[in-house]
């Protein structure tokens, strides 16, 4: 009874704790001005099954995508045994599902353990390519000593927790042998099978052996879920949301801005009578709260991969851009804000904005608008969004652009054209044929 009271106590905490982190992020990603993505809900769930369900855009790096297959699958799977953990604990039972699914149940902890160790070793993989092969995606300006150990504090994890649940199925396992105490013939084990001869013979010790990495193996999990709101493996959750909500219009295909239309029709009509929302309204984005939800909810589901990054033909050029970057400086943004509206209130106004305090100028006008990041994101992020929206707060309400477009905007105005012809004389090259 000791023992279930003590857990319940750490399942609720973690619950709890879990829960206000969650609650913060969302409020975070609210911070952004609304957007409608409520559109083609089928096409949306279609969305959703085949990049974050079904992995589609994860196999065009084949190798990267079978090491992440086998995390993914038990990742999803292996919860099904934590599930019996859960139930175990509470009402302190053993091995609760064995009594009901009779022979099935032994092919499932045999899949799981399968599935453990698959898990296990592509786990060692990644931090061997990440430390060791020093990958080049994985590093970059942004890539500080936070992200990194971050990603290796994930992997570590997981190589813990999977060598947990086989050690404690290795220990059960003998004592099943045993007939010692509760320990029913249950399950089976044709991994852990191979770690009974490292293990004692004594029952008693085997029974700690198996109690310690029972507790280990579900306070592990519940830490790393608690641990997920402060990482980039937020994505776990949020991969699934985001691509709901993608962008279903074509690459490339720019919106009108609705403060645009509304000071055109207002130029054209003289009795239009705009909206008023109370403040004005900002041209393009100079801060996170001029972007929107789905923007920020990106911010928070990027996993750091680099892919976008890496495909980047400015970044490959050397310039300074990097769509990870980006997405990374937003999420860091908004989370500051999101701390400061904790500390101060929701009326504090700091001194600092997404433009120029996270993100220079100079790498938004390295981007070429070629929308390969977002084709590469295999969640579907579209950091050319976020470099859009500063670009036209920079055109339309600083008039600081680069002089080369300055030049061309002069041209489209007296000519009608980006080059410096008159209309007059645009036709002129005919006549020299």
């Amino acid at each position: 009874m000791i023992a279930q009271i003590l857990f319940l106590i750490v399942l609720a905490a973690a619950i709890y704790l879990f829960s206000k982190n969650v609650k913060t992020i969302r409020r975070n990603i609210l911070l952004g001005k609304d957007t409608d993505r409520s559109d083609n809900p089928t096409l949306r769930w279609k969305t959703m099954a085949k990049v974050a369900l079904g992995q589609s855009k994860m196999v065009k790096r084949p190798f990267a995508a079978l090491l992440h297959l086998f995390v993914y699958i038990g990742f999803v799977i292996i919860n099904i045994e934590v599930l019996e953990i859960l139930i175990d604990g509470l009402f302190g039972t053993h091995r609760v599902f064995s009594g009901f699914l009779g022979g099935l149940y032994g092919l499932l902890i045999g899949s799981f353990e399968v599935l453990a160790i698959s898990v296990l070793l592509s786990c060692v993989v990644f931090l061997c390519r990440r430390n060791i092969a020093h990958l080049k995606r994985f590093t970059g300006i942004e890539m500080t000593s936070w992200p990194k150990s971050d990603a290796n504090y994930i992997l570590i994890t997981e190589i813990l927790l999977m060598t947990a649940f086989l050690t404690m199925n290795a220990a059960d396992h003998k004592l099943q042998l045993l007939n010692f105490g509760h320990y029913i013939q249950a399950g089976s084990f044709p991994v852990s099978n191979f770690l009974n001869p490292l293990l004692p013979d004594s029952a008693n010790a085997l029974e700690m052996i198996e109690r310690g990495c029972w507790w280990f193996h579900i306070i592990g999990i519940l830490a790393f879920l608690n641990y997920l709101p402060y990482s980039k493996h937020f994505h776990i959750l949020l991969a699934f949301p985001n691509t709901y909500y993608s962008n279903l219009n074509p690459k490339g295909k720019f919106t009108n801005m609705a403060s645009v239309t509304t000071e055109v029709k207002a130029m054209l009509d003289p009795s239009f009578v705009p909206e008023t929302t109370g403040e004005p309204g900002r041209f393009g984005a100079k801060d996170v709260t001029d972007l929107t939800w789905k923007n920020l909810m990106e911010a928070y589901t990027c996993t750091e991969c680099g892919r976008c990054t890496s495909v980047c033909p400015a970044n490959i050029t050397g310039k300074l851009l990097s769509p990870r970057k980006i997405m990374m400086d937003t999420r860091d943004r908004i989370t500051e804000m999101g701390n400061n509206i904790d500390k101060n209130g929701a009326d504090f106004k700091d001194d600092k904005s997404l433009l120029d305090h996270y993100i220079s100028r100079e790498e938004l006008w390295a981007c070429t608008s070629c929308n390969a990041c977002t084709e590469a994101c295999p969640v579907n992020i579209n950091p050319l969004e976020i470099i859009t929206e500063m670009r036209r707060y920079i055109v339309m309400e600083e008039s600081q652009a680069p002089a080369s477009l300055n030049n061309m905007f002069g041209n489209v105005e007296n000519n009608g054209a980006p080059w410096k012809y008159s209309p007059a004389d645009r036709f002129n090259w005919a006549n020299e044929v």
